[in-house]
């Protein structure tokens, strides 16, 4: 499910990934050696040789061999980025392998003879190798980046070069793993769910459970399934004879090897009680098996049938990264300006900087414990900052003093505390402790007194604008959660009494919490799920009209009382030079002023419920603030799919009504926007970088700011843990765990984290530590490499390319760039991209890259040959395009499918995940040819998940009541001619493994509500609801915080929703769909059934 706080961003269901680790890739940085390794070495990946003899393995990043007996391993490739899963070829003369060198994963091959390296692949999704063909002329490997979302199908790629080519290819449907038998006729495979990317995982959901299955040879291929699946079953190996299959399984627990002789039945080789088996290979000569089990390399002897850890020394030194000097100039946050405005903190690689908010340049480095520093905000007079640090695994608040350059702990409880905020005279800090208490700190004698109880933002979720001070010091106002989890706001006395709500809104989500500059009103964010963020306003006491002849008047009298007496004239003050040198030297020596209080703040409770609008602002908010005259908001809001800045009048006694004004019209995201003292400019973030803009000219100015700091892997690496572990340790759903002793889980993974050599490996040790805990929604990436790799929106013919070289165009992708043309079809071939000719060692995605939206001239034929060949220009797209063009294309087929076997009678829709942007594709796909049909297919499988179950199921739960009529025109439904979305007619339901998430709430809502049978395959049992934290070096690790139940009180999680009638799609079954046959099928007998009854 998606992210349940609009300040994080949604994480896709990749799980784990290869992306390169560098943080900075905008940035420049230089490497100078670092300290040596400490901790337990991870050995992962191994690989037999041919005869047995000697194993690969990947250690730190790169790859080393041993003897198979164990013994000292020498370094055989290395590189800073991340080398995983070597391949010996069948005649043990080359090592194939994935690399991030490149990017996202892409596959590599040693020649042992002449240590010459070669890159094979040129895609920018990641690319797996698997295993390689017999007569080792082809590396197979598995891939998402020409499937639809995530899912995988097989390729392979000639040893010398040349464009890979699908060998199994279901759509929408994954395959992985592949192994061919070494008599050539069978393809081994794994297929369906997620564990290709989840391997990691401990234990296993419905989602997680795969099949093996034989594509035997052929020119179509014909597919045999040969495990009875309900279990993760992966790493398919043949023996030497070709009749057995060794896999391994988790049906009884645990991992274990299993042996199958093909048609015959499976057998338990190993006896493991517990734990993982992961990434087995088996040598040529069928000697032996070696897996990777408790982090170490271990072998199987088949002969015996013992399996023993391989003991090993490594001896080389792996090319990890060392010390960085990084200087960064964007991927900034917590941009907090000064109150004199002359500077500007913010957080930069987890540490605390603070600039020259007019000037920019270089920043001063306020911390450097390499703990994770956030949250700051500035005392009232300028000189100091107060922001959280973790650096004792609790968040703490701390104090810089910029005049006395010293830091001081403010507190020092065993609960987190976070969310400071300043009250105007500076006195007193108001903060939320462990997220259930609001307390305020003395500023002078240090005590603290708790102001309020309940239930507030936890981090991630926290910041300090959930809570605003009174102008007079009196108050705070805050947002908290209610019943059924509303959030309010709240405000509470501060020398201590009743805290008192002052709005009383059914919405999920509020916050931004302003407090006008008379004292006289609040104004904050509020809103649902799918609906436009609002500010709201909320009048404290009763608001009485002012006029602006009064403002006229008042004029007079401020004359009266401000006319000098007579007497003496008044001294003009001279400058002081060298006073005002001082002050240029630095922006900390003179004192500045403090915020004078504002008029006595009062709030008259008696009909404050009634006192509550919603400013007319039409944009999406999500973020505001007051200038510090009053008299202007400033607006945060999503428009269009942008985030931009908007202006909107407080002012009662403007001439002007007041309108949304906006300000920038750049496309980046935007944050932490706020106004300069004087009102004229306001500061913000865009892309992680500090810009400013004037308010009346609108004039853009970027404050260019330079962060400066040396990062060194070796020890960051621990604090990387210790943040990853409390993630989960303070926020994952389950107090208990899902049964893991955690602290034991932190025992056990802490030396391997510090025995980590690249970022990489660390998070795939992180991955492997989440995992004990069992659960969905749950994984460790980096920072994602940049797509460069144009698509054409082609898919070719294999065997025509392997036999003869020639690109054969056998699909055309519906709007592709191809497609657009009107000039390139089924059937012609492509033979050259910019003037180069294609052939078999031409890899046409090393043509494209770096080709996305440029002009591109292929070489179109007929015939294959050069000769009738015509010049195309096209643009090429990147990869998500190219996806979301084919999953539109997928959805076309499938409708056209069932209007096929229903004769007409049925429609169809499909729905990709459970976002907003589904939803309003659903409400497309709705259309007035769907309507027409007696029924209609709703079709959720492979559905990602995501939040809008309810406003879909609304779409085909609401029955029509009335009728209307216009003169003149067909009648209609009511809901319909008054605009609200509802089908009004039978459905049928059909899910797959791969429906998760809130396509299980979906699918849950759907039966609960007797809408329809529901047919196909029980769904993934993956239903928490998720969110994310980004640790300091950039790598994201997702937070399942949020526990389902059904109607019944019964957990979710585990429980994938059944079906009424199953049915399963087998590989192998193209135009064709079993699931859609008899969705079809039991729908048309329903209706029949009905009109045979009247």
């Amino acid at each position: 499910m998606k992210i349940i706080r609009p300040t994080f961003t949604k994480l896709t269901a990749v799980l784990f990934s290869v992306a390169s680790a560098c943080f900075c890739s905008a940035q420049s940085s230089e490497r100078t050696t670092g300290v040596s390794n400490t901790g337990t070495p991870y050995f992962s990946d191994p690989a037999l040789s041919p005869d047995a003899s000697e194993i690969a393995f990947v250690s730190g990043g790169d790859i080393w061999t041993v003897p198979a007996k164990g013994g000292e391993a020498r370094l055989l490739i290395s590189h800073p980025d991340f080398e995983t899963r070597p391949v010996y070829s069948p005649d043990g003369r080359y090592i194939a392998f994935t690399s991030t060198r490149s990017g996202n994963g892409d596959i590599y091959v040693l020649n042992f003879a002449n240590g010459q390296l070669t890159r094979l692949t040129y895609d920018d999704g990641a690319d797996n190798v698997n295993s390689w063909s017999p007569d080792g002329k082809y590396i197979y490997f598995s891939s998402s980046s020409r499937e639809i979302s995530g899912m995988q199908d097989v390729f392979r790629v000639r040893v010398d070069g040349g464009t890979p080519m699908p060998v199994s290819q279901n759509r929408y449907l994954s395959e992985f793993f592949p192994m061919p038998s070494p008599d050539g006729k069978t393809l081994a495979i794994t297929a369906r769910g997620v564990a290709s990317g989840q391997w990691w995982r401990k234990g296993h959901s419905h989602l997680d459970e795969s099949e093996i299955w034989l594509m035997h040879e052929g020119k179509n291929g014909t597919y045999e399934k040969i495990t009875e699946g309900g279990a993760k079953e992966l790493w398919p190996m043949w023996s030497k004879d070709s009749k057995t299959l060794y896999y391994i399984s988790d049906r009884t627990g645990a991992a274990n090897l299993y042996a199958r002789p093909v048609g015959g039945a499976a057998k338990m080789l190993t006896q493991f009680a517990k734990g993982l088996i992961l990434f087995p290979t088996i040598s040529y000569n069928g000697q032996s098996i070696v897996f990777e089990k408790d982090f170490k390399v271990w072998r199987f002897d088949l002969a015996s049938g013992k399996a023993t850890p391989v003991d090993i020394t490594r001896r080389g030194v792996p090319a990890g990264p060392g010390v960085e000097h990084v200087r960064l100039t964007s991927q900034f946050r917590g941009l907090e300006l000064s109150p004199d405005g002359k500077k500007i903190a913010f957080i930069a690689h987890g540490d605390v900087f603070v600039a020259s908010a007019k000037d920019g340049g270089d920043a001063v480095r306020v911390t450097t414990t390499g703990a994770n520093e956030g949250q700051v905000t500035w005392a009232p007079n300028s000189n100091s900052i107060v922001y959280t640090s973790d650096r004792d695994g609790v968040s703490h608040l701390y104090q810089y003093n910029f005049i006395t350059s010293s830091e001081t702990r403010l507190t020092n409880d065993k609960l987190d505390d976070g969310s400071a905020l300043f009250s105007y005279d500076g006195k007193t800090l108001a903060f939320v402790r462990d997220g259930k208490e609001l307390r305020v700190l003395d500023m002078n004698s240090k005590n603290q007194i708790s102001l309020a109880k309940g239930y507030f933002d936890r981090p991630p979720f926290s910041s300090s604008s959930s809570i605003a001070w009174s102008p007079d010091n009196r108050y705070v106002a805050y947002a908290a959660y209610g019943s059924k989890s509303f959030q309010n706001i709240y405000v509470v006395p501060v020398t201590g009494g009743e805290a008192k709500p002052v709005t009383f809104l059914a919405n999920g989500n509020s916050g931004s919490v302003n407090w006008s500059r008379d004292g006289k009103y609040l104004l904050f964010n509020t809103s649902q799920r799918t609906e436009n963020g609002a500010v709201a306003r909320v009048d404290l006491v009763l608001q009485r009209p002012r006029f602006r002849e009064d403002q006229f008047q008042q004029m007079f009298t401020e004359q009266v009382q401000t006319t000098p007496a007579p007497g003496n004239p008044p001294t003009t003050p001279r400058p002081n030079p060298e006073k005002a040198n001082r002050a240029a030297d630095t922006m900390f020596k003179s004192p500045a002023k403090t915020v004078k209080p504002g008029e006595t703040t009062n709030i008259v409770f008696d009909g404050i419920r009634q006192r509550l609008n919603l400013l007319p602002l039409g944009v999406d908010v999500n973020d505001e603030t007051i200038s510090k005259d009053g008299n202007t908001l400033l607006i945060t809001a999503s428009v269009a799919g942008q985030v931009h800045l908007f202006t909107y009048s407080l002012d009662e006694l403007s001439r002007e009504p007041a309108v949304l004004k906006q300000l920038t019209s750049t496309p980046g995201f935007k944050s932490d926007a706020q106004f300069s003292p004087d009102g004229k400019e306001v500061y913000f973030l865009e892309q992680g970088r500090i810009q400013s803009i004037t308010v009346d000219t609108r004039a853009v100015k970027p404050v260019a700011v330079t962060a400066e700091l040396d990062v060194d892997f070796h020890k960051e690496k621990v604090e990387v843990f210790k943040q990853a572990w409390e993630v989960q340790n303070k926020g994952f759903y389950d107090e208990t765990f899902h049964g893991a002793d955690w602290n034991a889980v932190k025992t056990t993974y802490e030396p391997l984290a510090e025995g980590a050599n690249t970022p990489d490996e660390l998070r795939r040790i992180l991955s492997l530590m989440v995992g004990e805990l069992n659960a969905s929604h749950s994984g460790v990436s980096g920072p994602p490499s940049p797509f460069i790799t144009g698509r054409l929106g082609l898919r070719f013919e294999a065997n025509e390319y392997e036999n003869s070289a020639k690109l054969k165009i056998i699909e055309v992708i519906t709007l592709g760039p191809a497609a657009v043309t009107g000039d390139i079809h089924v059937g012609d071939y492509l033979v050259s991209v910019d003037g180069v000719p294609i052939s078999a060692n031409v890899n046409i995605d090393q043509l494209l890259e770096n080709k996305i939206n440029k002009r591109v001239v292929v070489g179109i034929s007929s015939a294959g040959s050069a000769k009738d060949t015509k010049k195309v220009t096209v643009r090429p797209v990147n990869q998500t395009t190219e996806k979301g063009l084919l999953y539109r294309q997928w959805v076309q087929q499938q409708r056209d499918y069932v209007a096929k076997v229903s004769g007409g009678r049925l429609g169809y829709v499909h729905m990709y995940d459970m976002s907003a942007q589904s939803l309003n594709q659903l409400y497309l796909d709705i259309d007035a040819e769907n309507h027409s049909r007696e029924g209609v297919v709703v079709d959720v499988r492979n559905n990602n998940g995501g939040f809008v179950n309810a406003y879909a199921l609304d779409v085909l739960s609401r029955k029509g009541y009335m009728t209307m009529t216009v003169r003149g025109l067909p009648s209609a439904p009511a809901r319909t001619q008054l605009g609200q979305r509802a089908l009004d007619a039978p459905t049928i339901l059909v899910t797959n493994q791969h429906s998760l998430s809130d396509a299980e709430d979906f699918a849950e809502g759907y039966r609960t509500l007797n809408l329809g049978k529901v047919v196909g395959e029980p769904t993934g049992g993956w239903i928490i609801y998720t969110s994310a934290a980004t640790l300091i070096d950039g790598t994201t690790i997702r937070l399942p915080f949020i526990k389902v139940t059904d109607h019944e009180g019964k957990d979710m999680e585990l429980h994938p929703r059944p079906v009424d009638i199953l049915v399963s799609k087998p590989l192998g079954e193209y135009n064709k769909d079993s699931q859609l046959d008899v969705a079809v099928k039991v729908l048309l007998q329903q209706l029949d059934s009905k009109l045979s009854k009247k």
